[in-house]
């Protein structure tokens, strides 16, 4: 063969270094969504936090008042809380769990109807109005929880030592569990506007069934067994223990907790990928 030859005769390019056209296009469909869900994020910044004086003040006064609130009501009458010395620290432990779940699942629920006019394009997704409302007040809630325990803990001088593990696990639990219940709720306030009503009265005394103003063991065996079926028991359960270094709740199912989550995460996903484009257009 001569070397006049090797220009005319097509040389077969090995498949290991033929361009993978399916993995460009999902990174790229990644890069865009990050774009996206962040564009979202700030937007929501702007509009929630950029117009009101005070900003984010507010956001970390809610909390503190609720709290602050709890504390003083409770003191006049019983001398001590369940827990500790402190009934600041004691409803602060129970509470920002609790809180936790009830924004994200708020947020994630109204997530369609928050951004209904710009899904209407077809580079944003339900799927990135969703996750850009969770991740922003997840950082929201996270950076309060933060700022709040460590100022009530170190003010009020009740806990020499904390565990940031059973905190950590916690606080996630209580944003898996929002995810999940946020994603459903999202869905059947979709298709049945007046699914929305009837949530928010079904779940009304949900702070009082959550273990948020005392703990479980205080409860008769009847009335802890049932409120163990309330996952947000075992999440402020875990979020206390982490805090009260001698309380260790035995109560307390991850797995449970995990699995209470997912499935309506699992359902909420499923049939939003059908259903989406009709919640959206108001069909």
């Amino acid at each position: 063969m001569s070397i006049s030859d090797l220009g005319t005769e097509s040389i077969p390019i090995s498949p290991a270094l033929e361009p993978a056209n399916g993995t460009a296009d999902r990174n790229r469909r990644g890069l865009t969504a990050a774009r996206v869900i962040m564009a979202l994020m700030l937007r929501e910044m702007t509009t929630k936090y950029g117009r009101t004086p005070g900003g984010y003040v507010w956001a970390i006064f809610e909390p503190v008042a609720m709290i602050t609130v709890f504390a003083f009501a409770t003191a006049l009458v019983m001398r001590s809380p369940s827990l500790g010395n402190s009934f600041i620290v004691f409803y602060a432990s129970g509470y920002l769990a609790f809180n936790q779940y009830r924004t994200l699942e708020s947020v994630v629920t109204k997530a369609l109807s928050f951004s209904r006019g710009l899904l209407r394009y077809p580079v944003v997704t339900w799927l990135d109005a969703i996750m850009a409302r969770f991740l922003l007040n997840l950082l929201t809630n996270v950076l309060n929880t933060i700022l709040i325990l460590a100022g009530v803990i170190y003010l009020e001088a009740d806990s020499t030592y904390v565990r940031l593990g059973p905190m950590v696990e916690a606080m996630t639990l209580a944003a898996l569990l929002a995810l999940g219940y946020g994603t459903l709720n999202a869905l059947l306030s979709g298709i049945w506007p007046l699914w929305s009503t009837l949530y928010k009265v079904i779940t009304r005394p949900l702070m009082l069934a959550s273990a948020v103003l005392y703990i479980v063991e205080d409860l008769p065996p009847l009335a802890a067994d049932i409120l163990w079926y309330n996952p947000i028991s075992h999440v402020t359960g875990l979020m206390r223990s982490g805090v009260f270094v001698t309380y260790n709740p035995q109560y307390i199912s991850i797995p449970y907790v995990v699995a209470t989550a997912l499935v309506p995460l699992a359902i909420g996903l499923v049939f939003l990928r059908k259903h989406a484009v009709t919640i959206i257009s108001g069909e």
